[in-house]
C-alpha cells in the first residue's frame, strides 16, 4: 500500500476562513513591516495609549489628587482609563434607551436620572447629578 503524501499546507492559506482573504493578510504583514513593533516600557506605554480613548495623563493626574495614592504605575492608570471608558459606555447606552422611549436624538440629563433610578448597578450615583 503506498503511502500518499499531501503537499505542505501555507499557514495563511489554511486560515483564510479565520482570518480573511489572503490579500488582507498580506496588508496585514506589509503594516507590521512598515511599523516595527517595540519592546520594552516604552512599547507598554504606547501601546495602552492607542487602547484608550481617555487621556492617561489627566487620569494620572486625578489619581495622584487623593492623598492614599503615592505613584500609579501606567498599567494601573490603564485599567483606570478602561474601566472609566466602559461605565461611561455602559451609562450612555441604557440613558439612550429613554430618549428613545421620549422619541428624541439628544440624550438630556433626564435621562440619565432615569437610568441611575431604574437600574441598580447605578444606585450609587443617586443624589449624585443634584
Amino acid at each position: 500500500m503506498a503511502a500518499a503524501v499531501a503537499p505542505p499546507v501555507n499557514p495563511t492559506e489554511h486560515n483564510l476562513d479565520r482570518c480573511g482573504t489572503e490579500e488582507e493578510s498580506r496588508g496585514a504583514e506589509a503594516e507590521e513591516e512598515r511599523n516595527p513593533q517595540q519592546t520594552g516600557p516604552a512599547a507598554a506605554a504606547g501601546t495602552h495609549s492607542r487602547l484608550s480613548k481617555l487621556p492617561l495623563t489627566r487620569i494620572k493626574a486625578l489619581m495622584k489628587t487623593d492623598p492614599d495614592v503615592s505613584l500609579a504605575s501606567q498599567e494601573s492608570v490603564f485599567i483606570i482609563a478602561k474601566a472609566t471608558e466602559l461605565f461611561v459606555e455602559m451609562i450612555a447606552k441604557d440613558a439612550l434607551v429613554y430618549t428613545q422611549q421620549g422619541k428624541r436624538k439628544t440624550l438630556q440629563r433626564k435621562d440619565l436620572d432615569n437610568a441611575i433610578e431604574a437600574i441598580d448597578e447605578f444606585a450609587f450615583l443617586e443624589g449624585t447629578l443634584d
